[in-house]
């Protein structure tokens, strides 16, 4: 019986934020996986075990989460006043696909560090000690990120007492300035709707006020109260619930129509990885899944949000960029849930805890814009060497 051989491809295994993948230097992929393609969709799905019908990606370095089933292509950066180039992939767990539609924030925080000790930033741009300053090229969303990469005794510092709920053990800080993360390209608007709140009409399940914007990823924003939900929900409250997650799809799937992302309900499906669905609601008491307690004094708003169908852990980062921005334009349900009023930052509870973002808006001829949004993660290898997987091309 004939058998395709393992090739074996250098790879790092990063965590960075609340996520965590596989990450490859372009030029190490094989040839016909070095652009974009089924080639290269066919090696990352088995590089990570997927399709998986039993949902564990036992057969692969995915864990079964959409936080863990993710990929990462970086390469030097041919662009001016860039020195990497960043490309992001998010891996059905189930289903034969990967998509490339949008960013993720998280392991964003590990793409300096990757960059650095990989060779792919000039090293005359890497100080031996203090801070690294990588510009990112975020190629899936066409923006630019700035990392701040923490450097001693000429290596990137992976350990120190910086502490992010959702992530167990403390770690050095990485500062993440995701520069104009408003998707306003050729003229359009981050609120593609040209409202702060519209009237979602969902068939069959109902209407809700919903601010759809286009920040750092294509988010969906709902009032809790009009799901039925508080806005401390944890995991086990909507994840083992197929009913509700089929309706939260269909209203996700709706909202991404509206937003003008698809043509067609059907395209929702193989879109899975945007626009992300969310909910918002006023401060109240909550323990959070690591036990710890969340009072209405430890945040200005709760949030939880859909990641590839399921509710996340903690929170997206790219996500959270949406809720920077929304949270800063007066009338946005986000704002509202806030307390309304202009602001600068926001603390918000997601699942896992809290997290404090902050962004800039200001209303230019009638349009609303912002320059940046910042906040905070983390990153560390888990393992590097190479990954061996079934592939002929």
């Amino acid at each position: 019986m004939a058998h395709a051989p393992q090739i074996k491809i250098p790879a790092t295994y990063m965590r960075g934020g609340t996520s965590k993948g596989v990450f490859f230097a372009l030029q190490d992929l094989p040839e016909v996986a070095q652009v974009p393609g089924p080639a290269r969709d066919r090696l990352l799905l088995r590089v990570i075990g997927s399709p998986d019908p039993y949902g564990k990606q036992t057969d692969g370095m995915g864990a079964a989460t959409s936080s863990t089933s993710k990929s990462v292509i970086l390469s030097r950066s041919t662009r001016p006043d860039h020195d990497v180039d960043y490309l992001f992939g998010q891996v059905s767990i189930d289903k034969p696909f990967v998509d490339w539609s949008g960013n993720c924030g998280n392991l964003t925080a590990a793409v300096g560090p990757f960059a650095i000790r990989n060779g792919l930033v000039d090293p005359a741009r890497v100080p031996r000690d203090g801070i690294a300053i990588i510009r990112i090229w975020q190629a899936n969303i066409g923006k630019t990120i700035i990392s701040h990469v923490p450097m001693t005794a000429g290596e990137v510092q992976e350990t120190g007492d910086f502490e992010l709920d959702g992530v167990t053990f403390p770690a050095a800080e990485v500062q993440l300035e995701f520069m104009d993360p408003a998707d306003d390209a050729d003229g359009g608007s981050m609120f593609p709707t040209g409202n702060l709140v519209d009237m979602l009409e969902v068939p069959g399940i109902g209407s809700f006020q919903a601010t759809m914007i286009n920040s750092g990823i294509p988010t969906i924003f709902l009032n809790a109260e009009a799901l039925g939900f508080k806005g401390t929900e944890l995991q086990d409250d909507i994840n083992g619930d197929p009913a509700l997650l089929a309706k939260l799809e269909t209203i996700r799937a709706h909202g991404s129509l509206r937003m003008g992302l698809i043509k067609s309900i059907e395209e929702a499906a193989g879109r899975q990885h945007t626009p992300k669905l969310a909910w918002v609601a006023p401060p109240r008491d909550y323990t959070a899944s690591s036990g710890k307690k969340i009072t209405t004094g430890d945040v200005d708003l709760l949030v939880r949000a859909m990641s590839m169908g399921k509710l996340h852990h903690a929170m997206m980062g790219t996500a959270s960029v949406a809720i920077a921005t929304a949270a800063c334009v007066p009338g946005t349900l986000v704002n509202l849930a806030a307390g309304g009023g202009e602001r600068e930052a926001v603390r918000f509870g997601h699942p896992s805890g809290t997290l404090r973002v902050g962004s800039k808006a200001q209303l230019v001829d009638g349009q609303w814009s912002v320059t940046k949004a910042i906040m905070s993660r983390s990153a560390r290898v888990l393992m590097e060497g190479r990954v061996h997987v079934p592939f002929g091309g």
